[in-house]
């Protein structure tokens, strides 16, 4: 059958991506305590496209995908985007594939369980000879306002937040690893169920540990510089980036704070 994508373009314009995007596709990851756990992504798979190529084959991006959905690890990830730049003969391939990420966490007093579930991102770019590769965990917390706390007579506003981790993955560690560092960090965890008695535990820890947003991406910086010593991590991440942003509850805007290595 005659193949139109594989004809010669003559408008001499290169393309930086093109590909397939909003690809939903079960996958399975990394798990520290049940080892594997499988998810549904949503994939955007990409190749650069010289100016002499009229199109690219966009069903190959799905095969190669369906051949890797069950390891996203982070070789599994960069071996599937190196396949797809060989496959269609590109000198570039990318991927953003996101996910949601389950975690089972108990109450921290009547040890209810309950499952949490943090928005989690890979992204990668392979050439020839260069791989790069990053990971995103975006994990909601609660902060307390030290301010208010200091000016108030009875109590001190909160609010929920979310804090955005992104690292330059060049070693192994776990997702977990990372969510339980910025849950640390901020004035509190949270959590799905809580009774009563959780609920006063919560409470009083947050107004026992006030945070601006300042403190709270500060604090994960420094978490991030000691996580190799503390989970034996094979050396530092080469680059990593913590956004933190509040949801305030007595404002009509957003704190916001971001700090890079």
């Amino acid at each position: 059958m005659i193949d139109i994508q594989n004809q010669a373009d003559n408008r001499e314009i290169p393309l930086q991506k093109v590909g397939v995007r909003g690809l939903r596709y079960p996958v399975k990851v990394l798990d520290k305590k049940n080892k594997v756990q499988t998810t549904t992504a949503n994939a955007d798979l990409f190749v650069n496209l010289p100016h002499h190529y009229k199109g690219t084959h966009m069903s190959r991006f799905v095969e190669i995908f369906h051949a890797h959905h069950r390891d996203l690890s982070m070789k599994g990830f960069l071996n599937m985007l190196n396949e797809v730049r060989i496959k269609l003969k590109a000198e570039r391939a990318f991927a953003v594939v996101r996910f949601p990420f389950f975690m089972e966490k108990t109450a921290p007093v009547s040890k209810n369980a309950g499952m949490m579930c943090y928005e989690c991102t890979y992204e990668g770019t392979v050439t020839e000879n260069s791989k790069e590769f990053y990971v995103t965990v975006e994990v909601p917390v609660t902060t307390l306002c030290p301010c208010s706390k200091a000016i108030s007579k009875n109590g001190a506003h909160n609010q929920r937040g979310i804090v955005r981790v992104k690292v330059r993955n060049t070693h192994f560690f776990w997702i977990e690893d990372i969510i339980a560092e910025v849950e640390n960090s901020a004035s509190s965890a949270l959590y799905s169920i809580l009774k009563r008695d959780d609920e006063k535990f919560v409470t009083e820890q947050a107004y026992a540990n006030p945070r601006f947003v300042e403190d709270v991406a500060r604090e994960v910086y420094i978490a991030l510089q000691n996580m190799p010593e503390k989970y034996n991590l094979d050396g530092e991440f080469s680059w990593f980036s913590v956004e933190a942003e509040n949801y305030e509850s007595i404002h009509n805007h957003n704190a916001y704070a971001y700090v890079e290595k």
